[in-house]
């Protein structure tokens, strides 16, 4: 079972790698629910101690779907399709998606995604409580000067 590299934390961040994006397929954990094994899928929150996302990383082999529907209590999710091709069902729509596509569900959108494409198919999952987000980009901070340690 591949791991995250921890690549530097403290006080006001934390930094993983997950490695190539192709390797995404290489991980696995245990489902804390129904306590099956998930393949090909990474979950952040715990490795960055996040606080108000749940990010994964997933991916589905060529010509095969997500094995159940779902639906959240209080969460939406955005899925963004980072390679592949194939289909998305948000209750009784089902449409086309492919590399670029981005999805946000409310969590009582049953939901459910099938890769067409040869190859396997990866997405990244955002996942944050619905109508939490109070300030957002350019009216949520404010630029600070700084000289960079990379120069």
């Amino acid at each position: 079972m591949k791991q995250l590299e921890k690549l530097s934390e403290n006080t006001n961040y934390n930094a993983v790698n997950l490695g190539d994006l192709a390797d995404i397929k290489d991980y696995s954990l245990i489902h804390p629910v129904n306590k099956r094994l998930l393949e090909g899928k990474v979950f952040l929150k715990d490795a960055t101690q996040a606080t108000g996302t749940e990010i994964s990383f997933n991916s589905l082999p060529p010509k095969s779907e997500q094995p159940y529907f779902h639906i959240h209590y209080k969460n939406e999710e955005t899925y963004i399709i980072l390679k592949g091709f194939g289909f998305f069902q948000v209750d009784e729509d089902c449409f086309g998606i492919r590399e670029g596509s981005v999805i946000r569900v409310a969590p009582k959108g049953n939901r459910g995604i099938r890769n067409e494409s040869e190859d396997t198919m990866i997405y990244m999952v955002i996942q944050a409580k619905e109508h939490s987000l109070e300030e957002h980009t350019t009216a949520d901070g404010e630029r600070v000067p700084t000289v960079p340690k990379w120069r």
